[in-house]
């Protein structure tokens, strides 16, 4: 495939609007994935037990993102025989690329827990 000069700029610059790249950032950034991933980590889980790890989730928000996870080929659903046929979500290759990633993101959560939360005490009581 040939690409103009122009669509070349587009591949791998997420702040260009058009850029493909931003639609995967803004999937792997939401909260629900970053907690969906994580509460896939080492095991393919079902749907009840999902929404039991990831509290305050709603069944609505939790499908939605899950066939999102799944469009995208970060999570595999499959059926098993039965009825009814349980079916248990998994992290993909891809999906399992992100662990460690999003384990970064959580770990400076956590260290900067503190210094966020004095930040945003005293920000709002300077307004």
């Amino acid at each position: 495939m040939v690409t103009t000069p122009a669509e070349s700029v587009l591949v791998g610059s997420p702040y260009h609007a058009d850029c493909p790249t931003r639609h995967i950032l803004d999937r792997i950034g939401d909260r629900w994935t970053v907690l969906i991933v994580g509460a896939l980590w080492d095991d393919g889980v079902r749907f009840a037990e999902l929404r039991r790890r990831i509290v305050g989730i709603s069944q609505k928000m939790l499908t939605q993102t899950l066939r999102g996870l799944e469009r995208d080929g970060i999570v595999l659903r499959t059926v098993h025989p039965g009825n009814p046929a349980p079916v248990e979500y998994s992290l993909t290759e891809a999906g399992r690329a992100l662990r460690e990633p999003l384990r970064a993101l959580e770990g400076w959560a956590i260290a900067h827990l503190d210094y966020v939360t004095a930040s945003q005490e005293a920000y709002d009581l300077a307004d």
